[in-house]
């Protein structure tokens, strides 16, 4: 019987454990279910005070928003009645302002009327003294009023020839000291050699029997020499001298160059004359590159194609006018540098590099028809230079209009070194042609007696007629020539036109 008190034992514990459970559970709800009624009632005070404190502050803030609003009104009340009383003392001043207007244009119409009244009794006033006017000096009133325009217009006239006198004098004396400072610094600091140069070259022969061996058997040696070189040989009785002569000054240099080494080595035969001219051939374009080279280094420049350099190297062989036109070049770009300096706000090294390419078209080896400033806006064209650089160069003879400074500054420094003293070179008939034309130019002008052109072109003197000429019409007659000049003649540097005017009187005591 012990086993079933074993077996029940367990199972009553079970039970009495379930059941204490339950109990437990149950008294965990009921506990729960009062916490959960608490909770509830407290959520529902505490939203009964949250509802009446909303209530309150509901209420407080419909009491302040109207307290504002009424404040507001009584602002806006009181402004309106501010704008009010402006608008009746505006009004007022309106009206006051309106009454004096009228009693100020009833006073104008009465002093109107009276003005019309004073004027109809002056206009007969005036009637009566131009008409007694007339009587006592003979002229109508027409005439009267022609004689004073006639008086006023010459005393006119005269005011005013007097005034442009003046203003043309203080404007040419300021603008010529300017220029003067300008011009005469630069070339006080331009020190260059005068070269010249024609389109034959003499070569010294050291005895006559020369000639001969030049000649050669049946001419073949001359013709050889010609052909190589393309020069035209000249031999004629002048003693111990041939003459070379050719346009290209190129291919005249290495013919001379050719020949002399020829005279001192000896052997004068073809084949010796084609080494002879191939090598001295090399050696002149090598000398070109040199000289392209070196004016270049002279003046600082760099950044210019191969080409552009053999192009100014040829400019040491070319002149113009006797002028080598290398050195011509290299004269501009330094006068062009130092007038850059001097003026202030321009590019001076571009205006030394437009000056020296200007007459590159003359070095260019083209058969284009093209004048060489042409020829040489197509070569910086295309060696990318600068577009100011490309107007300066074919604007430095006018055959374009310049568009920058610097081109205006390559033609001023052009025509400084080609009319410096020495720098170029004129044939006589060319020279007294000129001097004949500057004489006649001034003599077509009535009222000249006499002109004479002196200082080697570079002024004209002229006598007026003193009886048919009077001082203010003498300046325009020297603008009218000087004009005339500028449009009819072709000359470097300027022409200066002094007008002489004078009166002579004489008498005899007998």
């Amino acid at each position: 019987m012990d086993w079933i008190f074993w077996i029940i034992l367990p199972l009553v514990g079970l039970t009495l454990g379930w059941f204490f459970r339950w109990l437990y559970a149950r008294f965990q709800l009921t506990a729960s279910e009062q916490r959960a009624d608490r909770i509830k009632q407290d959520a529902i005070k505490e939203a009964e005070a949250r509802k009446k404190e909303v209530l309150l502050e509901a209420k407080e803030q419909v009491i302040r928003e109207r307290s504002q609003q009424e404040k507001e009104t009584r602002e806006r009340r009181a402004e309106l009645q501010r704008y009010e009383r402006r608008v009746v003392q505006k009004e007022e001043a309106l009206d006051k302002k309106t009454a004096q207007i009228e009693r100020t244009e009833e006073a104008l119409a009465d002093k109107e009327r009276a003005f019309q009244d004073r004027e109809a009794a002056l206009g007969k006033e005036e009637e009566r003294y131009r008409a007694e006017l007339e009587r006592i000096s003979g002229l109508s009133a027409e005439e009267a009023k022609a004689l004073i325009i006639q008086d006023l217009e010459s005393e006119a006239k005269h005011d005013a020839v007097g005034l442009i006198n003046k203003i043309e004098q203080d404007a040419a004396l300021a603008g010529e000291k300017k220029a003067r400072d300008i011009l005469v610094t630069t070339i006080q600091r331009l020190a260059t050699e005068v070269t010249g140069d024609v389109t034959v070259t003499t070569v010294m022969l050291p005895n006559d029997e020369m000639k001969g061996r030049i000649i050669g058997r049946e001419g073949r040696n001359i013709r050889t020499l010609e052909t190589l070189t393309g020069v035209d040989i000249i031999i004629d009785d002048t003693p111990e001298a041939v003459v070379i002569s050719c346009f290209d000054p190129v291919r005249r240099e290495i013919a001379k160059v050719a020949l002399e080494k020829l005279i001192t080595d000896g052997r004068i035969h073809p084949a010796r004359i084609e080494e002879i001219v191939s090598k001295v051939s090399k050696e002149i374009s090598q000398k070109i590159f040199e000289e392209g080279e070196k004016v270049l280094f002279d003046l600082g420049i760099h950044n210019i194609k191969q080409d552009a350099i053999r192009s100014l190297g040829r400019l040491y062989f070319r002149t113009s006018y006797g002028q080598n036109v290398l050195y011509h070049s290299r004269e501009v770009a330094v006068i062009a540098g130092m007038l850059a300096a001097e003026i202030g706000g321009v590019n001076r090294d571009l205006a030394k590099r437009a000056a020296l390419l200007h007459d590159i078209g003359k070095g260019v080896e083209s058969d284009s028809d093209l004048n060489h400033a042409e020829i040489g806006m197509d070569m910086a064209r295309k060696m990318g230079e600068d577009p100011r650089i490309i107007n300066a160069i074919g604007s430095h003879h006018n055959d374009i209009e310049p568009t920058c400074i610097e081109s205006v500054l390559v033609q001023i420094a052009d025509a400084i070194s080609a009319a410096r003293p020495g720098a170029r070179r004129e044939t006589m008939d060319n020279y007294i042609k000129r001097l004949e034309n500057l004489e006649s130019i001034a003599n077509g002008f009535t009222g000249v007696d006499k002109s004479f052109a002196i200082q080697a072109g570079r002024e004209l003197r002229i006598l007026v007629n003193n009886e048919t000429v009077s001082d203010d019409q003498t300046r325009d007659l020297a603008k009218g020539i000087a004009k005339k000049i500028e449009t009819d003649l072709r000359y470097p540097g300027r022409i200066k036109v002094t007008m002489i005017r004078e009166t002579r009187i004489t008498e005899y005591a007998r």
